[in-house]
């Protein structure tokens, strides 16, 4: 059954379905936010749409589109959008300007713009046209498909997430460093899908070292693929890694060693020179150029000493956690972080989500 033959009942049913219409713009709408929007008349949608890549339509006005291909006239519609239409000039014109213009009868959006640029002004500019508004149906669902849009527009710095995968003992390889396959192909697969979603996939020189990896999405059919980042101190980058295929890799280090810079620059990397005082990679500032360079989500696939000092310098907001119903014995841990001598010096955390993936557990977990 098609959602045109569907009979919206309620604000919250129709705003379900803009949520799966913004679904579809997962991995193709960074730097902007993945939004959906639906159009209904008389408990029908009569036109749906969801954002395209940058520079392309918004979700209202590919909505609007899809409901005059339709037959359809929107004035005097419903129009359900996932994200409070945007008041300002970008690559598009307002999509306030645009739905005063067509007519509609009432906007209801899940939740207010975090970008300054907005921030309820295109809301009031509809209420000032004489359109009703609602604003906040399914506001925390529509918070979660965006969430590193949100953290971006409100601390200047991008949702940082890392990934692992262990046995139930915690250990994400044998004593020996051989570590194919502990989780499953469905655990596996699940995790390109959270790969693809990001904006940009960081890992450590060490992992790159130990493993050669593309770092690239190949179990979910994407359009685009995240950009690639390293964190090496030193630049002991091969200039022939995998990592570098293709080009766009970015890769931070303390190092100013030209030579070095120059051979990673002539296989199409842009080397950034963060050190701080101990003469590593300064990871808060690190995160905060991801900011300033318009990422929303990061993936951390790295080893454990890099995965600990992520968190110990607080530039982690969740951890993606794959594990498998084994036990490894004594092996290499997620999180290479210092023994304690008190619980009261525990790095707490909360669940946010756990669920069965294959035979896998999959945990998100947030820093409180």
């Amino acid at each position: 059954m098609s959602i045109y033959d569907l009979f919206i009942e309620n604000d919250q049913q129709a705003m379900a379905l803009a949520l799966q219409q913004a679904e579809q713009g997962m991995f193709t709408t960074t730097p902007n936010p993945r939004v959906g929007c639906v159009i209904v008349r008389d408990g029908r949608i009569i036109g749906a749409g969801f954002t395209q890549p940058p520079g392309g339509n918004h979700a209202e006005i590919q909505a609007m589109d899809d409901a005059r291909q339709r037959g359809n006239d929107v004035r005097g519609a419903t129009v359900y959008v996932t994200l409070e239409p945007c008041s300002h000039f970008g690559r598009t014109p307002p999509c306030a300007d645009a739905l005063i213009k067509a007519g509609v009868g009432k906007v209801v959006s899940a939740m207010t713009d975090p970008n300054p640029l907005v921030a309820g002004k295109g809301l009031e500019k509809l209420q000032a046209a004489g359109i009703a508004v609602v604003s906040g149906v399914l506001r925390e669902q529509a918070r979660e498909m965006n969430i590193g849009f949100f953290k971006r527009m409100l601390y200047g710095t991008p949702w940082v997430r890392m990934k692992s995968a262990a046995s139930l003992d915690g250990k994400t390889a044998l004593h020996n460093g051989k570590s194919q396959w502990i989780t499953g192909q469905a655990a596996r697969d699940d995790g390109h899908f959270w790969r693809a979603r990001a904006c940009a996939i960081l890992t450590g020189i060490g992992t790159v070292k130990d493993d050669n990896p593309q770092l690239s999405v190949r179990a979910v059919d994407t359009p685009r693929q995240p950009r690639r980042i390293v964190v090496d101190s030193n630049l002991r980058l091969s200039p022939d890694a995998n990592i570098l295929a293709g080009g766009g890799t970015w890769v931070f280090t303390a190092s100013e060693d030209r030579a070095r810079i120059a051979a990673l620059e002539e296989r199409g990397a842009e080397v950034i020179v963060l050190p701080n005082a101990a003469g590593k990679v300064d990871l808060p500032r690190t995160i905060a150029e991801l900011g300033k360079r318009n990422l929303n989500e990061i993936h951390i696939e790295a080893g454990s000493k890099l995965n600990a000092s992520l968190i110990r310098e607080g530039c982690v907001d969740e951890l993606l956690l794959y594990l498998a119903p084994s036990l490894l014995g004594d092996g290499r841990s997620m999180f290479d972080l210092p023994a304690l001598d008190d619980l009261s010096g525990k790095i707490a955390l909360r669940f946010h989500e756990i669920k069965q993936i294959g035979e896998d557990l999959r945990i998100l977990a947030r820093f409180s």
